[in-house]
């Protein structure tokens, strides 16, 4: 007779041989690492997922640190970010994992539920510790700590904020210079920037707020109190902020969206395929890279002798009324190191080298290489760093929201994947009308209670 576990051990060895092979797979497609330049040097490898001019910039910075010190040389491989996760898995539990890894995923707490990451906090004297938690911005050290351990410096927070096209509020009768300080004065713009041909058809979308995790905090919502640690899913705050976005929906029309939205090409592609860009929104919610995109998109347009006429500016989302200000989902860019890495000293001298918890002025120039948020004041105060924001004004928008303890990322639980996804669906339910906003975060807390019953059944974690 089968035990009641036996067919979970049959899928984990289909599994696990899948992941073998893939794995093997994996190795022969991955590019041969940078040669190495300082050969008498203690070689730390740091695996990250940038590809393209991002890689180039990621290059320059261990390059840098290798200029600056002679103990270790610093040797980055990018890896296909559709395989990092996976080959990641496979070098850990076959005892050959890199020294350091750059991920953006949402994966610390299940790693770190996994042992198969370093405490980054022990990696510290009591000093430097004392130091990242007086220091860090609240949602850096959100996005790092799990369980009260640290285990990803971020080196590049994401937060969104909203852009918008002077030239169409203006055509419309709106001041650009008085943009509004609530969500339901800029449902009003929006009203007033919309343009349809004359079928009826959306040809520019004034504004449309989507994607419930962004907005659920702007409602005093959320999805973790991370004061008591607990999960607040189906939430009055979190109702009222998806009602709020279905009803957006629903007095454009969920088909004449839809329609609009599947005429555009994905911003994917680059700045320069951007909709806002292209005149398709003249309100659009995005993050802070693309500042940068943006400067550097103009810049290429100049020396190829073209016209750059492109004017926006940028503004924090308004709260709703009784919500939050300065209060949004933010992620980011982190830096790990394995169980097991071989030189794990030397993968931490370097993220304090490139995050700015040593040198905090010197570190400022890398965050302005990538366009990136900084870890704390003493980087953003940074002449390099103030100088950058002087050239590029609209990025003031998002340095401001750093300090804000408004700002949430991916609830710290280790089926956090999970979660993320679950939530996603629940936007996607209620946004296109398959649920009711009632309906679909009920289905949210039923899917998660259900899979914390699996996972207390087989003696996982569930927090």
């Amino acid at each position: 007779m089968e035990t009641k576990s036996s067919p979970w051990k049959k899928i984990a060895a289909i599994i696990a041989a899948i992941l073998l092979i893939t794995g093997i797979a994996l190795i022969f497609m991955l590019p041969a690492p940078q040669t190495r330049h300082y050969p008498k040097r203690i070689e730390v490898r740091f695996w990250h997922m940038w590809t393209g001019e991002w890689a180039s910039v990621v290059d320059n910075i261990a390059q840098e640190y290798n200029r600056n010190q002679t103990k270790y040389e610093v040797v980055p491989l990018s890896v296909p970010s559709s395989a990092a996760d996976t080959k990641f898995l496979l070098a850990v539990s076959g005892g050959n994992p890199p020294d350091l890894m750059a991920q953006w995923n949402p994966v610390i707490p299940s790693w770190a539920d996994k042992k198969l990451l370093t405490p980054l906090d022990e990696m510290m004297t009591p000093a430097e510790w004392k130091e990242f938690q007086n220091t860090a911005y609240p949602v850096a050290k959100k996005i790092g700590i799990y369980k009260g351990k640290l285990y990803g410096v971020t080196t590049g927070t994401n937060v969104w904020a909203l852009y918008y096209n002077p030239k169409h509020l203006r055509e419309a009768g709106l001041d650009p210079n008085k943009f509004p300080k609530t969500l339901e004065e800029l449902m009003k713009w929006g009203d007033k920037l919309n343009r349809y041909d004359k079928r009826g058809n959306l040809v520019r979308m004034g504004f449309l707020p989507g994607w419930l995790a962004e907005y659920a905090p702007i409602f005093d919502g959320g999805f973790y109190d991370f004061k008591s640690n607990k999960l607040t899913l189906n939430s009055p705050q979190n109702l009222r902020a998806l009602t709020f976005l279905v009803d957006a929906r629903k007095k454009i029309g969920y088909n004449n969206v839809v329609r609009f939205e599947s005429g555009l090409l994905s911003s994917s592609n680059g700045s320069g395929d951007w909709p806002f860009i292209k005149d398709f929104y003249s309100i659009a919610l995005d993050g802070q890279w693309r500042v940068e995109e943006i400067r550097k998109l103009a810049e290429d347009t100049k020396k190829n002798g073209g016209p750059w006429d492109f004017e926006y500016g940028t503004a924090p989302v308004p709260p709703p009324t009784g919500g939050k200000s300065a209060a949004g989902f933010a992620d980011g860019n982190f830096l790990v190191i394995p169980r097991g890495a071989k030189q794990a000293r030397g993968a931490w001298e370097f993220i304090k080298f490139w995050s700015g918890i040593e040198k905090p002025e010197r570190a400022a120039k890398f965050y302005t290489w990538g366009g990136w948020m900084p870890i704390n004041a003493k980087v953003a105060n940074a002449p390099a760093y103030q100088k950058y924001v002087r050239e590029n004004p609209q990025f003031k928008t998002f340095l401001d929201l750093m300090p804000s303890e408004n700002l949430e990322p991916s609830p710290p639980v280790s089926y956090q994947i999970f979660l993320v996804d679950r939530i996603g669906r629940t936007d996607d339910f209620a946004t296109r009308g398959s649920l009711t906003p009632e309906q679909a975060l009920k289905t949210l807390e039923h899917d998660i209670a259900a899979e914390q019953a699996r996972r207390k059944e087989y003696r996982y974690d569930v927090n």
